[in-house]
């Protein structure tokens, strides 16, 4: 998610930028592509049912055939090469999910593109979701989701997944995403909702919206630009939702200073509310020469760092404004590769992400 204006660090926010992920795409494509990410694929009872899924001793993922009648069409054993594992593993079929996107976009319009990031982030939560019950019937938002991957991958198990991010293209993009897997990847539409989020702005965030519509003289400028963000606008009930909510997803989100202190700003505007919390945010390293420190640089990643603290130190922290984020580094080496349509580089990077108030930590 990039907003208007965004500084994205050496890249003026004008310029076309690509996804690696699309280097495949047609050259001079102009227009919204579809592209297919192919991964195993569970029945949802069969996803339910923790027995069915578990690890042998070498710590390779084991999916139980089907009682003697079922059909044994539905099962085959699938060798899964990747860079970083290979193991065998018994699966309902293959699913094909459907992406629509941009090839190139600006920098503020990112959010229309598929990131190596947002691969990463959906095969863990495969992973999670094929050898534990964690993830089942939980509500999880996601911040920055562009094209909605990530959270349509985890809805396939969340009772309700919120897809939030900024500027109407994006967002109708993202809604699009989410209408058509739910035939094709056997989800409930009604649990996936399609929510505008501006870092920069407070939270909770205005629910009125569908009132100022009414109120907005018929026909004027005001009721159009109204209307045209009601139906991503949010109720009370859902910011309630959304304060409940244990899990929370990003994907390539870290990529200017001026972006990373504004989405740590919103995250712990979420994170001091309601229930408690956790984020896995993945992140792609990519670097630019940076004027200001005349080398090259990852833009951004040294501010996300700056946010973490252990815990210890955020004890004897004595300016009790001052956030407290506690990060953890996953090592994606044990997390196997699901989806084949990317390589996964060496800047790739999975996040685990706590927020501990003071409240917690005297």
């Amino acid at each position: 998610m990039a907003e208007e204006g965004e500084d994205g660090g050496g890249i003026e926010s004008d310029e076309e930028v690509l996804s690696e992920v699309h280097l495949g795409c047609p050259p001079r494509f102009s227009g919204t592509y579809v592209s297919h990410f192919t991964f195993p694929f569970l029945p949802k009872d069969d996803l339910a049912n923790a027995k069915l899924i578990s690890l042998d001793e070498d710590g390779d993922l084991v999916l139980a055939r089907r009682r003697d009648g079922d059909d044994v069409h539905k099962n085959s054993v699938r060798t899964l090469d990747t860079n970083f594992q290979s193991f065998n593993l018994v699966t309902g079929s293959i699913c094909k999910l459907a992406v629509q996107h941009n090839i190139t976009s600006s920098l503020p319009n990112v959010g229309l593109q598929v990131w190596m990031a947002a691969l990463l982030l959906s095969d863990y939560l495969l992973h999670k979701s094929f050898i534990s019950s964690d993830l089942n019937n939980i509500t999880a938002v996601e911040l920055g989701a562009g094209t909605g991957l990530a959270g349509i991958v985890l809805a396939r198990v969340a009772k309700t997944v919120f897809l939030t991010d900024y500027g109407s293209e994006v967002l109708n993009n993202c809604a699009k995403n989410a209408y058509h897997s739910s035939s094709s990847f056997g989800l409930n539409e009604a649990s996936i909702h399609i929510r505008e989020l501006n870092w920069k702005d407070s939270w909770p965030p205005r629910t009125d919206t569908f009132q100022s519509v009414r109120a907005a003289p018929p026909g004027s400028r005001a009721r159009s630009v109204l209307s045209s963000r009601s139906k991503y606008s949010w109720t009370a009930s859902e910011v309630a939702e959304v304060e409940g909510a244990t899990l929370f997803l990003a994907a390539d989100v870290i990529y200017s200073d001026d972006l990373t202190e504004s989405f740590f700003s919103i995250l712990e505007k979420l994170f001091s509310r309601g229930s408690e919390k956790v984020l896995f945010l993945a992140l792609e390293k990519r670097y630019n020469f940076s004027v200001d420190d005349l080398d090259v640089v990852a833009n951004g990643y040294a501010k996300f760092r700056s946010f973490f603290r252990d815990e210890k130190e955020c004890r004897i922290i004595d300016d009790v404004s001052l956030p407290c984020f506690v990060g953890e580094q996953i090592d994606i080496f044990n997390i196997p590769q699901y989806i084949r349509e990317y390589e996964r580089s060496k800047e790739l990077e999975l996040w685990r992400i706590r927020y501990c108030a003071r409240s917690q930590l005297v």
